[in-house]
């Protein structure tokens, strides 16, 4: 103990520490972005359709509101019905391409649903159920809502967005993860997520 204390003191044990340190807030960082990188380059891509809403964040600028068709959730499409007792709770949403080009709920569960050919399960973020109730839409979020633009560029694709012109080009991880890849206008890419 007399020598490592000694050696700390000696400024040696400074150095060696903040080494230590600095190299592991470096691997959380490169952990973090290696997730969402390993998302946009493996997942599965589904394209949906956005519907209106706008703002600003004064941390990170101009950003799009974004709302999907998948996010209200019809109820009679859960498998298993609503857990009867009130809590947080994820809900799986199987996707399935239609003939336009873009993904809808064909089933959904708040069990994990098995993978099926030809369909994709996005996972929602976790949200607060009351309960059975006479709601025919359960609303949900999937960590997809909000896009980021360059200052000053927000208001032309809110306004495309408000004619129904805008897409999401999204890429699923096996997990249900979702990270948005692209984002379209009248059918043309307009931004596109780098991996890194």
């Amino acid at each position: 103990m007399n020598a490592f204390m000694a050696r700390l003191q000696s400024g040696r044990g400074y150095l060696i520490s903040a080494i230590v340190i600095a190299g592991l807030q470096t691997l959380i960082l490169g952990t973090i972005i290696q997730s969402r990188a390993s998302i946009l380059r493996d997942g599965a891509e589904v394209l949906l359709k956005t519907a209106p809403v706008d703002p600003r964040d004064f941390l990170r600028g101009d950003y799009v509101v974004l709302n999907y068709d998948i996010s209200s959730v019809p109820v009679q499409t859960i498998a298993g019905g609503i857990p009867a007792e009130p809590g947080e709770r994820t809900l799986w949403v199987r996707l399935k391409k239609q003939p336009d080009g873009f993904w809808t709920i064909v089933e959904s569960s708040f069990q994990a649903l098995p993978p099926q050919p030809e369909t994709v399960i996005l996972r929602s973020q976790p949200f607060y159920s009351s309960g059975p109730s006479a709601v025919e839409n359960i609303r949900v979020e999937y960590g997809i809502e909000r896009y980021y633009v360059p200052e000053g560029e927000g208001k032309p694709i809110e306004e495309a967005r408000n004619d129904g012109s805008v897409a999401i080009s999204v890429r699923v991880s096996p997990s249900g993860s979702a990270q948005i890849r692209s984002l379209l206008v009248d059918g043309k890419p307009v931004y596109e997520e780098p991996l890194y």
